[in-house]
């Protein structure tokens, strides 16, 4: 499967995960919410448990085995984004070794 597939899968499947849960949600809240949430209240309820399904699975992703993050998130590979180069090639940059002392930058050097 490429990378920008799988990237929609998993992006797709955590979505109809927490419209189950918002649905599930709405069973279950007492008809003074549901009434003055009436309209708005089931695109709220929808936003606030997709923010949450996501990032409890995001969460919980690399303590899961690979079978339970495909059915959470659709696939257990997650994509990999390169850069493209001007030309449209992809180089795959190679991850530097952090410094011994695990400071990113000398003492007084700044980012600019």
């Amino acid at each position: 499967m490429s990378d920008k597939l799988t990237s929609i899968i998993r992006t797709v499947v955590p979505g109809a995960w927490a419209t189950l849960v918002a649905w599930l949600v709405s069973l279950g809240l007492p008809a003074f919410v549901t009434d003055w949430l009436t309209g708005l209240g089931g695109k709220v309820t929808s936003l606030v448990a997709l923010a949450a399904v996501y990032a409890f699975v995001r969460w919980v992703e690399p303590r899961l085995p690979a079978w339970l993050t495909t059915l959470l998130l659709g696939s257990a590979k997650p994509p990999t984004y390169a850069p493209q180069n001007p030309d449209g090639s992809v180089t795959i940059p190679q991850d530097p070794k952090p410094p011994a002392d695990g400071l990113r930058f000398a003492p007084g050097e700044t980012f600019e």
